[in-house]
């Protein structure tokens, strides 16, 4: 996958405002595993993997991403909390200070493309201060081969400078770090965070306006597999609800693990070519496919090891947020290309953290349009400064950090598509079962894989047939029997032995739904406004 003739090529930057850098262009991944020791800027883990610490950042900073608000964008972003305007005019000041801090350093160049079906394929340039930006970059973006690298044409430029701090006052951000995309010049510029996250979200970002907008085609911050019989499953959810771990499943084979499109031709395609996945609590026996993917070619951040290179997978002192990234081929049971057809099952992975919702139940359209745009999961103690006991969190879509538009939009487009491609959608908790957090205890991994390979493969929905039981407070059917889970783990009300105490949890869950759908109650129709709770205190 490697060619070692990269490693002699540069180019020039100036085009950019990068005036007599030492430009190290498309280095294999190999070389930058070199520079980055060479620099001390990394140390190598027992497995061979590369691991850095990115410093003051262990995570993204929304409140720090912006949006140039110009002709392009400002009738049709959805601005606010998430999506913050950001002058041209300081945009523009502030670039030409970033490229002159990068002139005369020594620098990392790319060529990479996102989206794997070429009808959708996004060229991109990528310039790291630091070598193992670029490394980051090789490993999640798609890699152009040496005949497409002839003429390659970038659309997207994304400028990395970690190092470079803002002025607030003078640049018009909110402190020294800041990812600003501007839909005009189509740069993504990142400055003051090491943390390597933003580079693939701002192009996530990018095409979460580019595709919905210019090409009908619905964006998804989700992990995909295809099955030997060619239907595709689809699995949202937030960070920490199993995205990663259910996708990569040994008997099918993995599509992509975080971000995909899915067109009108009902085809759905991976937008990057690796995987960034958590590795807090790892473990070989639970995660095999991300467990053997660290090795040569992977970059860890943030882990604590000990003297030897060994990885203590269970230590938080530095972040809970500590993740691994690696090319895609580093999984063995890939699908290659990353396109898949006949999505047949959609799953919304929450970690209910209050142990109320279902381990798995069937939603109706509205249902699930309604779950698609809350995008529920729930914090647990000790993930954030003051938090003691759960508490509810909601992103729309599953990633409202990244979505451009309203997310009413976007819930439209997956209503359709699931009319159109005759979709299954099931709600599933990862999360607490026989009580919340602190009492009960998580939902057995097992349980899960059983009960979404029963979804897939039509036996969930023949042991059920009409036999559904409708959840009293969600309104979700609820099925009875699954093979291979025991039927008491079905019902969380039988797991709880407390009638009382589970209801009156349920019903303030309820409760933070409606309240957080507020927001979106004008712009959202009846049938969606219908599959919310149907209690509440």
């Amino acid at each position: 996958m490697v060619d070692k003739n990269q490693a002699t090529k540069t180019i020039s930057l100036e085009q950019y405002g990068i005036k007599n850098a030492n430009v190290h262009y498309q280095l294999p991944a190999t070389d930058l595993h070199n520079e980055t020791l060479r620099k001390g800027q990394g140390t190598e883990a027992d497995s061979g993997a590369l691991a850095v610490n990115t410093g003051e950042f262990t995570g993204r900073s929304p409140k720090d991403r912006f949006i140039v608000e110009d002709d392009i964008t400002r009738d049709k972003v959805w601005w606010g909390n998430i999506n913050i305007p950001f002058p041209a005019d300081k945009f523009d000041a502030l670039y030409d200070k970033v490229t002159n801090y990068l002139s005369e350093k020594e620098i990392y160049a790319r060529d990479s493309y996102a989206c794997a079906d070429d009808s959708y394929r996004l060229n991109i340039r990528v310039i790291n201060e630091y070598p193992w930006s670029n490394m980051f970059a090789y490993n999640m973006f798609l890699r152009p081969t040496e005949q497409e690298l002839n003429g390659f044409d970038p659309e997207w430029l994304i400028v990395n400078a970690p190092g470079f701090m803002a002025d607030p006052e003078v640049d018009g951000t909110r402190q020294h770090n800041f990812a600003i995309l501007n839909f005009t010049k189509k740069i993504a510029l990142i400055g003051g965070t090491g943390y390597t996250g933003e580079i693939k979200k701002g192009i996530f970002s990018a095409l979460n306006f580019i595709l919905p907008v210019d090409k009908n085609t619905m964006p998804m911050h989700c992990s995909a597999n295809v099955g030997d019989n060619g239907e595709t499953a689809i699995f949202f959810g937030l960070s920490g609800t199993g995205k990663t771990t259910l996708s990569a499943d040994p008997t099918r084979k993995l599509i992509g693990d975080d971000e995909h499109g899915w067109t009108a031709e009902n085809t759905v395609f991976n937008f990057e070519g690796g995987c960034y996945a958590k590795v807090i609590n790892l473990s070989q026996e639970n995660e095999p496919d991300i467990y053997n993917a660290i090795k040569p070619g992977a970059i860890l951040e943030n882990v604590v090891m000990d003297a030897n290179g060994a990885v203590d997978f269970g230590d938080t002192s530095i972040t809970p947020n500590t993740r691994v990234s690696y090319p895609i081929y580093h999984i063995d049971n890939i699908q290659e290309p990353s396109i898949g057809r006949n999505p047949k099952n959609i799953f919304f992975l929450t970690a209910d953290a209050f142990g109320v919702l279902p381990p798995i139940a069937k939603l109706t359209p509205g249902q699930a349009a309604y779950h698609f745009i809350s995008g529920y999961t729930a914090k647990v103690a000790g993930t954030e400064a003051g938090i003691d006991e759960p508490v509810p969190s909601f992103s729309a879509c599953f990633g409202a950090p990244f979505m451009p538009l309203h997310p009413t939009k976007y819930a439209e487009m997956l209503s359709k598509k699931m009319q159109e491609a005759g979709v299954n959608v099931w709600l599933v908790n990862t999360g607490w079962t026989g009580g919340p957090y602190g009492v009960g205890s998580r939902m057995k991994l097992k349980y899960t894989r059983a009960m979404i390979t029963a979804a897939m493969d039509g036996s969930l929905e023949e042991a059920n047939k009409d036999n559904y039981h409708i959840h009293s407070v969600f309104g979700v059917q609820q099925p009875r029997v699954c093979p291979n889970v025991p039927t008491e783990v079905l019902s969380p009300r039988s797991t709880w032995n407390n009638d009382e105490g589970y209801y009156k949890t349920a019903h303030k869950l309820a409760s933070s739904f409606r309240n957080n759908f507020k927001q979106f109650e004008e712009f959202a129709s009846e049938e969606i406004m219908s599959g919310g709770p149907l209690g509440g205190l």
